[in-house]
């Protein structure tokens, strides 16, 4: 983990906001040149930190999100970050002060998850490729998970279908698993260390869909930050090649 000096008043983040939240990565298909920017990486942005702080991300000095973050919220979509070396940094958007940062290399055309974890003072991002252009299917989903549950056990992550396991292994901390193919329908995840880690969740899949599986809270805690297990959707596959989806916002379900 690397800290830097960045840190913007109030006025300068509004100002650099707006700006930076004009600039949408709304790459489809890769076949579909005249919507592809290719001048561009897109990413996204998630706060799975169980604490009440409000969260910005940054590359450089530009805002690549434009409205503070909570816990267990995300951009919703893919946003633009100019390719090759850059800062990326995670800000405390009511307090001001950047909360950690890291130097990481954006390739031009791909897509890119920003997930920032861990709790006081001790906060990281994670930062992964998300390879959606591999990804190809007619009938099936794709899920992978991430686990953001600040505590060292390394418990089980369960994804079944019709009571067989999909996945099944221990997980550290920060794990972030590749894309799984999975039949559609309802699919039960469990994540769970025997202990202060317990969580099961039933959720719905649709084919020719990617999914990141969220598993965030703080072990032992309760009400808003308890262990708990949320999805968002990456975006649609066809039969030939990955690509993103509606450009607009989503929630975390």
């Amino acid at each position: 983990m690397k800290k830097s000096n960045l840190f913007f008043d109030w006025k300068t983040w509004a100002a650099i906001a707006i700006v930076s939240s004009a600039v949408l990565f709304t790459s489809c298909n890769k076949d579909d040149d005249d919507t592809n920017d290719t001048s561009l990486a897109g990413v996204m942005a998630f706060n799975l930190v169980p604490e009440g702080k409000s969260v910005g991300f940054v590359s450089g000095s530009r805002f690549i999100t434009s409205n503070p973050m909570a816990f267990n919220s995300y951009t919703g979509t893919y946003l633009g970050v100019f390719p090759g070396s850059q800062t990326i940094g995670a800000v405390n958007f009511a307090g001001g002060g950047t909360l950690t940062s890291q130097t990481f290399n954006f390739e031009t055309d791909k897509y890119y998850s920003i997930f920032l974890v861990g709790e006081d003072p001790a906060y990281e991002q994670v930062i992964v490729e998300d390879k959606l252009a591999p990804l190809a299917t007619t009938t099936q989903a794709f899920v992978r998970y991430i686990n953001a549950i600040p505590d060292a056990s390394g418990p089980t992550v369960t994804v079944a279908v019709n009571g067989t396991n999909v996945i099944n292994e221990p997980a550290v901390f920060k794990a972030v698993s590749e894309f799984t193919a999975i039949d559609p329908g309802a699919v039960t995840i469990t994540v769970a260390n025997g202990g202060t880690i317990s969580a099961t969740r039933t959720i719905t899949l649709e084919k020719q869909k990617v999914y990141t599986i969220l598993l965030s809270g703080k072990p032992g805690a309760t009400g808003d930050f308890a262990v708990q297990i949320r999805y968002i959707e990456n975006g649609s596959v066809d039969g030939t090649a990955g690509r993103i989806g509606s450009a607009s916002i989503k929630a975390i379900n």
